[in-house]
Formats: structure tokens, sequence, C-alpha cells
């Protein structure tokens, strides 16, 4: 049998292309080695913030009483949250499985490597079979970044992310290795559940791609909760649980490193003339790459390494394998993205750095003095949560912020960044004005419900 289309990952990127696939009555086969759901479901997102949510409700119940509720003897389990966790990953996964199963999805477990290309034809091999298809979609997803530090190979002490998701036992004390997004929910997780944290990060600041002005709500509320962090601070050396930074030791009885991950291109190795950059696959706006009946989509194209990007390539890669009209693309530039610290950040479009970097670039030394500076191109507005009734009503001894970018020429919004709970259940609405370019006055005739936090983004104009 020949399939329309092979898929190899069945994480966010490859289950969703089987779906939509199938679902158009094309026989598609999708191979995975592990279990379906990807990094995102199994040892990523989902696992994550299960834990995050039991970490809370801890952190929330030791903190009642400013909401005039006293409880007394407050414990956690550690090992029960882990058995939730487990549970959660369990049903999201079955449920994945019983999507693909309608007549025109063949899901086969192992690891699948390309025997063969020709314009017409790609053959796989998994296990002793081998299978033949039209077309391909890699989605091999990435794997995590080791760094070459000294100590950090066969050391016991060090965990990346999966192993600190599988752990049973909280350690006793953890120094993280990388202040970005997986580390800091990390930090969040641990320093919640009481264990000491020190977060150790190169860059002059936590979560560097953010907008600073809101990370430096975090950062001061997290130095003054008692988490260490060190920026502008590289590791120079790992023996045992010992880190020697900038001179420094450090020691703690586990070391999670956090530093970033890489386009997976195992079993690809017959692509021989596929053409990659910086070790991940080039693609067009359509997840096509530079060979006819090949694309690609999801972390191993090193775009936007976030699960909901890589579904949506997904969608996108299957509307134009299908020819269906409007053919769609993705706006990169309205891409949402959310930290699952306490409190939250939420942030989409450009932060006010990538504006001024813009115009700067755009305009010139000469044309900025003739404007009257960068700040003339662009205008700043911010607020803090408390002007949402309902973020006072729930987020007591909390200030936030939310912050938003507009063209000052065409008053179209160009970000939003935000931080208080819960922006991340609201960030869409902002995802919605940058992606279809709204004005303010566009924005203004949007009805909120009230009292809601979402509130806030009315409350700017």
């Amino acid at each position: 049998m020949k399939y329309f289309l092979a898929i190899i990952g069945g994480g966010p990127a490859g289950y969703t292309a089987a779906e939509k696939a199938s679902k158009a009555g094309k026989e598609v086969v999708l191979f995975e080695q592990n279990a379906v759901g990807g990094t995102c479901l199994n040892v990523g997102c989902i696992p994550t913030k299960s834990l995050l949510y039991g970490a809370k409700q801890y952190y929330n119940a030791t903190h009642a009483q400013k909401y005039g509720v006293t409880a007394e003897h407050v414990a956690f389990d550690f090992a029960a949250m882990q058995k939730r966790k487990t549970i959660v990953v369990r049903k999201l996964v079955a449920g994945i499985k019983q999507r693909l199963n309608n007549g025109h999805s063949t899901l086969v477990s192992g690891f699948a490597k390309i025997v063969s290309r020709t314009d017409e034809t790609v053959t796989i091999q998994c296990g002793e079979q081998t299978y033949e298809a039209e077309n391909l979609l890699i989605c091999t997803g990435s794997t995590n970044f080791v760094p070459p530090i000294p100590g950090i190979q066969n050391n016991p002490a060090v965990w990346d992310s999966t192993d600190a998701l599988a752990a049973t036992e909280l350690p006793q004390s953890i120094i993280i290795v990388g202040g970005g997004v997986i580390g800091m929910e990390f930090a969040t997780l641990y320093h919640e559940l009481g264990v000491p944290v020190t977060v150790i990060e190169a860059m002059p600041t936590i979560l560097p791609n953010l907008d600073q002005e809101v990370v430096q709500v975090l950062l001061d509320k997290y130095r003054k909760a008692g988490i260490n962090i060190l920026t502008s601070t590289k590791v120079e050396a790992i023996n045992g649980g010992q880190v020697t930074a900038n001179g420094t030791v450090y020691e703690a009885e586990r070391i999670l490193v956090s530093v970033g991950r890489r386009a997976n291109l195992q079993g690809l190795e017959a692509l021989n003339d596929l053409e990659l950059n910086r070790g991940a696959i080039i693609v067009d706006e359509f997840m096509k790459t530079n060979l006819p009946n090949v694309y690609a989509a999801g972390d191993v194209t090193g775009k936007v390494m976030l699960a909901h990007v890589a579904a949506r390539q997904a969608e996108v890669m299957v509307g134009r394998l299908l020819k269906q009209i409007p053919l769609q693309r993705i706006a990169y530039n309205a891409i949402p993205s959310v930290v699952y610290t306490n409190p939250e950040i939420a942030t989409v479009g450009l932060t006010e750095q990538q504006v001024r970097d813009f115009y700067t670039e755009m305009e010139g030394e000469a044309g900025l003095a003739k404007a009257g500076g960068v700040e003339t191109f662009y205008e700043v507005r911010k607020l803090p949560m408390t002007f949402s009734g309902r973020f006072m009503a729930e987020n007591e001894g909390e200030t936030g912020l939310c912050k938003m970018i507009i063209d000052a020429k065409k008053q179209t919004i160009l970000g939003v960044h935000c931080i208080g709970n819960p922006c991340s259940e609201f960030i869409a609405a902002a995802s919605f004005a940058v992606r279809n370019g709204y004005t303010l006055a566009e924005l203004q005739q949007v009805v909120f419900p009230h009292p809601t936090v979402s509130e806030i983004l009315h409350e700017m104009i």
C-alpha cells in the first residue's frame, strides 16, 4: 500500500497533520517511537503544568490568611502529585489515539528512518517493515541541548527536564542552569514546594526574549521571595553537585540544566540534500522544504518551539498539500507565548526593544534625529493589573503589569505584554488584535465581560 502522507513524529505537529489529512479521506501513516503526543504532552508542557498546579494549590493554602482563610497542618504529597500527572498524561494520550481512529490513519510504533526518496515516492523503514508514501512530513521535534561544560556528562547529580519530571522525590536543594522559560517554571515549582533554588543565567537577564519591563516584575518578586537568581553568570565547570560560575562555587543536591533545545534529525540521514540552517530544517511559508514532496513542521524547523505553533504549522502544511482555498499562512508576529510562573507572564507581538531596534535599523541615526528620536515612532501604554476589579479581588498583594506597544502613526497594536494571574487565559484576545492589525479605536468597540481580568485590555484604551 502506498500512503498519501507519511509523518515521522507524533507530537502536536504530527498528530494534527494526521487527523486533518485523514479526515479529508487521505491515507496516512504516522510513526512515533515513544508515546503519541510528543515532548509537550509526555515530558513537557502538560506534566509540568500538572505539577505546577499542585504546587500552586499548596502555595495558596499556605498563604490563605490574606483572604481571611486559616488552614492548619497543610501538607503535600509529591508522589501523589506525580501520580496525578501520569494519569492526566495517559488520558490525553488516549484521547489523541481516539481522534486518529477514523479509518484512514495508521499508527506505527517504533523508530522510523528514511531509506530513499524520489519526487514520486518516499520509502521509510520502521523495524522490519518498509512503507511508501507520496509525501513526507518530518515532525521529529527537538531534544534537550547539553552544553559543553566540563563535568556535565555522566554526572548523576545533573538532570535535564525529563529527569526532573520523572523524579519521585523532591531534591533537598537545586541549582537550575538556564533562566529561560523551562528554567523559570521549574524554579517556580521547586520554590513553592519549599526547595531552596538557585538560578544561574549567562545572559544579563532571565527570560531574555520577553519584554524586560514585564520580566523585571517577576525578577523582583522572586528575589524578594528568596530565589537566588544570578544573571550575567557563566557556568565554567560542574563537579558532582558543585557548580563553578564566575569563579564562585555553588552547591546543591541536584543540578537541572535547561539551556535550550535542538532540532532532532535522527533517521533523516538519507535526505542528504535536505537544506538546513543552524541544524534546523529550512521551510517556506507552507512548511515545504527544498525537496518537492518533503515537508517539515514543529521544533525541527527551528522557528518557534511551541506546541501551538507546531499544530498551526501542520494545519497550514496539510491545507497546502490538499490544495485548499484559500491557502492559509502563519502570522508569526501574532504567536502568543506564556510562562507559567506565579504570577504568569503572557505576551504576543513585538516587545518595546524589538520596536526600537526595528526603527533604528530602518531610519538610521540621521533619520531618528530628524524625527525627534525613536520614541516618536511608537507609543507605550502601561497599567498595573489592579485596574481590573477581579484582579484586585483574587490577587491580594499583587500589582502586576499590562503593557501595550502601539504604532504612533497608524495607531495599530504591535504587542501586548502582561504579568499577573490569569493573563494566560486572555492573551488570545490580544493575539486577535495583533493578528488583524486592530487600531485602538477598533479594540475599543470590543465588549469585555465584567468583572474579568481581561478588562485590563479595554482599560488600556
